[in-house]
């Protein structure tokens, strides 16, 4: 049987009685991360999170130092992209869309126990792919392929909610899905490909997977929350978003899909290469500078009197300057004839847009659902900010220059400090009944 919490006393204003929520269990409690499907998906992302953060902060170390003398089975680079892109932020994927989805839909949820499996799966898949790929990369092909069952698992669930729907509006849930089911066809031929020794297509499918999966899912999202949640705390904007907003971040993403296949065998040498990169720089330069016009838009500088509204506007901010920073390289890599900065860009994505954005939407859906208020406290605002400089770094680590080494080891330990001081912190309420004892 699911565990059940203490069922509170009701006050004459409907809420527990104050002795009702003194007497509740205050303690934490594995079994409660089963009363809703965010605090076992979120729990594991967590966890699965402040791994992979010291894990690639260790791998940085040694890359300095030599002090650990570590050996690898495979590339660090692309075990690390893989699992920054298909391991924690699909768990934290499947907590909001299992909690958030049905009431979309307008469909009853899953239990907790019937998504739990998936996740779980999927967890362990990448705890065993971290540490295999120091010596088996048998074991940590087989990893993958555990992962990428636990993703397909999720996504059918997920489908499962769109189809018993009968809302007219299910775009933004039906766009989630088709990312998922990206995601899972990224993740088999990552597999695959790493099963021929096929390492640039292996590269191709894991950046296929962070821009037709993760982005496809956090720009669907953004698109029908920002304007909601900005509208309700900033009671003179109004929801604004067009569908063509929405189209245009999903052309941003096909693109970037199309560019990781047609580089994967290195930048382009011929006549043809060079029209193309000085056509991607001129796409994602307009469509950068559009986003930025959309931020501001969408309430950037009114966002700042709410701390937490501001986290959601300035993660989406980066999206606009990610783009524009990579068209900006493309171009100069035409101009020069060398890449340039291209690693910048996409930490300028992955950091300064996506774990932003995380770090804004999974603390405000915890604080609300755990009955805390829904803001962002010192903490939770101290961290954001460490996490822009983190961003910095990383991006100016990207430039070659004598000082690269030190700033790549400077923001992968600023990274794994902030995200282990985040995920204690709300691992701790999940595995606690509400603050406010109601169910959930």
């Amino acid at each position: 049987m699911s565990p059940r919490p203490v069922v509170p006393v009701r006050g004459l204003n409907g809420k527990p009685s104050a002795e009702a929520l003194a007497a509740q269990d205050q303690g934490w409690r594995a079994t409660y991360l089963l009363l809703a499907p965010h605090r076992l998906g979120f729990f594991l992302a967590m966890v699965l999170l402040v791994a992979a953060g010291v894990w690639w902060a260790l791998v940085q170390l040694d890359r300095m130092s030599g002090a650990l003398g570590l050996s690898y089975a495979l590339s660090p680079s692309l075990v690390h992209g893989a699992v920054m892109t298909f391991g924690f932020i699909p768990l934290f994927f499947s907590g909001f869309l299992f909690t958030a989805g049905p009431k979309w839909l307008g469909v009853a949820p899953h239990d907790t126990r019937r998504v739990a499996a998936p996740m779980l799966l999927q967890a362990a898949a990448w705890l065993l792919w971290l540490a295999a790929a120091h010596f088996n990369a048998g074991l940590a092909l087989a990893a993958l392929v555990l992962a990428g069952t636990g993703l397909m698992w999720m996504t059918l669930l997920f489908w499962q909610l769109i189809r018993r729907s009968r809302m007219e509006d299910r775009l933004h849930a039906l766009t989630i899905g088709s990312g998922c089911l990206i995601g899972c066809l990224s993740l088999a031929g990552l597999a695959l490909s790493l099963a021929l020794n096929a390492y640039a297509a292996a590269l191709a499918c894991v950046l296929t997977g962070l821009w037709g999966f993760v982005l496809v899912v956090y720009v669907s999202v953004a698109h029908r929350m920002i304007p909601f949640f900005t509208s309700g705390t900033i009671p003179a904007m109004k929801a604004w978003r067009p569908f063509w907003v929405l189209w245009l971040m999903l052309a941003v993403a096909a693109v970037e899909v199309a560019a990781a296949w047609l580089e994967a065998g290195g930048p382009f040498q011929t006549v043809a290469g060079a029209a193309w990169t000085l056509a991607r720089g001129i796409f994602e330069l307009l469509a950068g500078s559009l986003l930025l016009w959309l931020a501001l838009a969408w309430g950037l500088v009114k966002s700042l009197r709410n701390r937490l509204l501001a986290m959601l506007h300035i993660g989406f901010l980066w999206l606009g300057l990610a783009l524009a920073l990579g068209g900006v390289a493309q171009l100069l890599g035409w101009a020069q004839g060398a890449p340039v900065l291209g690693l910048g860009a996409l930490h300028a994505l992955t950091m300064g847009c996506l774990a932003s954005l995380m770090l804004a939407m999974v603390t405000r859906v915890s604080c609300g659902h755990s009955g805390r208020a829904l803001v962002a406290d010192r903490l939770v605002w101290a961290l954001f900010w460490l996490l822009q400089a983190a961003t910095l770094l990383r991006i100016a680590g990207a430039a070659q220059s004598a000082f690269s080494g030190g700033l790549l080891l400077a923001a992968a330990l600023l990274w794994a400090g902030i995200m282990a001081v985040w995920g204690l912190r709300l691992g701790g309420w999940y595995g606690r009944l509400r603050a406010d004892g109601r169910p959930g």
